[in-house]
């Protein structure tokens, strides 16, 4: 049985008015999708025009996921070639080097097959969706990412009573270092954290799921980790009643809740642990029927 995917509604917005949004969306007839770029940890910016590399690399991608992506396709072979194509871009600009430098983006995308439906990822982007019969379910494609970060955040947190002045726990040198340390080994043979960038062997770790639809069709909600963070973090729902209050009150709504949590209720991360105050937030609500 194929499936129809429709888009209902979208929204990103920025964690901080006055840096880059890192975060962007596409669709197209057969798919939707949500690239999360990575804050990067260099010294300087190599490409010119997107703010930040990290927004770079996520909006090369939705661009190329648009054009590139269908029914038919297959999803390793679509990002591989993508990934190809960045590095070469990259680095015929920036050289050699660190890893730590590198551009990466968490990736969550749904997409109608012949035979359904199929969600795919990397990263700690997830997705949210609510079946028709009332039950819901959850897929991340690396299990306690969320509780891990807020381990590590947890522990900047208590070294230095709070995120930090300006919002942001990179800004700490000892933070800093070993946020590096963690990045460079992401996307290495024999790793456990693999996300899209330069690295087009990452692909082949990609996590693909079947979504059989229960109950006759789902509202499904794809979303970076900044609006996962109200189930994940701040508890204020789950999976079920997040997809309720996306389907029913609005993306804009979710993510009025989400950042009065983070500049109300615990702006220096001590209750709710993490690294930035606000982080951008981006999100797609969309129907699935058979």
């Amino acid at each position: 049985m194929s499936g129809r995917l429709s888009v209902i509604a979208s929204i990103t917005d920025p964690g901080n008015p006055g840096r880059p949004n890192e975060d962007r969306l596409g669709h197209n007839k057969d798919s939707a999708f949500i690239f999360d770029g990575a804050t990067g940890l260099g010294d300087r910016q190599f490409m010119d025009g997107y703010g930040s590399d990290a927004s770079w690399i996520a909006e090369f991608a939705m661009h190329r996921m648009e054009q590139k992506l269908d029914c038919a396709a297959d999803p390793k072979t679509v990002l591989r070639e993508i990934s190809e194509e960045a590095r070469d871009a990259f680095l015929s600009v920036a050289g050699e080097q660190p890893r730590y430098t590198w551009p990466a983006a968490s990736l969550t995308a749904l997409r109608s097959t012949g035979s359904g439906f199929q969600y795919f990822g990397l990263g700690d982007s997830c997705l949210y969706i609510l079946h028709d019969d009332g039950q819901s379910d959850f897929a991340i494609p690396i299990p306690g990412a969320y509780e891990w970060e807020q381990f590590q955040a947890a522990k900047h947190i208590a070294r230095l009573g709070g995120i930090g002045a300006i919002g942001a726990a990179n800004a700490d040198p000892t933070t800093l270092a070993d946020l590096r340390a963690s990045r460079a080994r992401q996307n290495m043979p024999g790793g456990l954290t693999w996300t899209f960038g330069i690295v087009p062997e990452a692909a082949d770790h990609l996590v693909i799921i079947d979504v059989p639809l229960q109950g006759g069709g789902a509202t499904a909600l794809l979303c970076s980790d900044g609006l996962a963070d109200l189930v994940a973090l701040y508890k204020a729902h789950d999976a079920g009643s997040l997809v309720r209050h996306a389907r029913d009150q609005g993306l804009a709504s979710l993510v009025e809740e989400l950042r009065h949590f983070e500049r109300v209720i615990d702006p220096d991360g001590l209750r709710y642990p993490r690294f930035k105050q606000s982080d951008d937030t981006t999100a797609i609500l969309l129907r699935l029927e058979p």
